[in-house]
């Protein structure tokens, strides 16, 4: 080989490469990602806890992957809005989703006709955290724990109070799924928020609700309402002395939420792997965790596209049975 060919030789391979990328299909493409800024889809509006995080999280990625990763707020319509945005953009890493169980799992059955296809339209990639709720109540109401709570109920047979963030939210569907099993008759109050919504326990004129830890736990600490019971599967560092529904004998309760990443269907393999992974990654760093995860009573959650697509499988059955016990219907 003469010292011409040698000195022109790595420009040749580079050439080769360029020519041959085409025909490697997304592997070669998804070594480079991201080569741009990436756009995550988020459904509800600045300012929130979870858009806090989801921020937190964008720009960590940005500094570990090198390039922006920016969060675009597109709220309405229990998610559908963004998720419908995402389902239609062009699958090539660039436009991700970052969206709750209601996308993914709660939607296909509350209403009859939807604009994208929960099991089609989508690339899994990860759960980031995990959200329980916990039951709580006014202080003045008699039952001093869960057991004495539900006898309470039953002998007040439709009177007892219990609030819930809209029908077919995951406060009401869970309040349904507890009173079908233990057998209660309830009263609905839907509420805009989990702040009027817990403010009216607070005040005394609401019996019951399920809420998210973080959004009642200023008022537990100023002991405004009681807790019963939390749905994690163990106690929570937050609420320590607060009991589970597990221990308390109640396993089979459900009522949780998560907020997750996707990508529309079609995206390589290899970048769905490696935003999982990167998200993972931070999530459930000590410091990061510390500041952006467990203040707000989430637990991080660390998995790979795979093991989200199984744990889909179980959480689209279980929603088609809440959903159906409660009879909720948002068409």
């Amino acid at each position: 080989m003469t010292s011409r060919v040698r000195a022109r030789l790595p420009r040749l391979i580079a050439l080769a490469s360029l020519a041959i990328a085409p025909w490697l299909g997304g592997s070669a493409l998804a070594q480079a990602w991201p080569a741009k800024p990436v756009r995550i889809v988020f459904p509800y509006s600045a300012g929130g806890p979870v858009d806090v995080l989801l921020r937190a999280l964008a720009m960590r990625m940005s500094e570990t992957m090198g390039q922006q990763f920016i969060v675009e707020n597109r709220p309405g319509a229990n998610e559908i809005i963004s998720a419908e945005a995402v389902a239609r953009a062009a699958p090539d890493g660039y436009t991700l989703l970052f969206a709750s169980d209601a996308v993914f799992s709660l939607n296909p059955h509350l209403y009859s006709k939807l604009p994208y296809d929960a099991n089609k339209d989508f690339a899994p990639i990860a759960r980031v955290i995990n959200a329980y709720l916990m039951l709580v109540g006014r202080t003045d109401l008699p039952p001093k724990d869960l057991k004495e709570l539900f006898a309470y109920i039953k002998a007040n047979n439709g009177k007892v109070s219990y609030g819930s963030v809209g029908l077919g939210s995951v406060n009401h569907l869970s309040m349904s799924w507890l009173a079908n099993q233990q057998g209660l008759e309830m009263i609905h109050v839907p509420f805009k928020g989990v702040g009027p919504m817990v403010q009216e326990i607070a005040a005394n004129r609401l019996d019951l609700a399920f809420a998210v830890v973080g959004g009642a736990l200023p008022f537990l600490k100023a002991n405004q309402v009681k807790a019963y019971a939390v749905s994690a599967p163990a106690r929570m560092a937050v609420i320590p002395n607060v009991p589970t529904f597990t221990e308390l004998g109640y396993p089979a309760l459900n009522a949780s939420f998560y907020f997750a990443l996707a990508a529309p269907a079609g995206t390589s393999p290899e970048i769905v792997s490696s935003a999982a992974a990167e998200a993972g990654k931070i999530v459930t760093q000590t410091e990061f965790r510390e500041k952006y995860v467990d203040t707000l009573g989430f637990v991080p959650v660390a998995e790979t596209p795979a093991q989200f697509a199984e744990f889909l499988k179980r959480d689209r059955e279980n929603a088609a049975q809440r959903v159906r016990v409660s009879g909720a219907k948002l068409d």
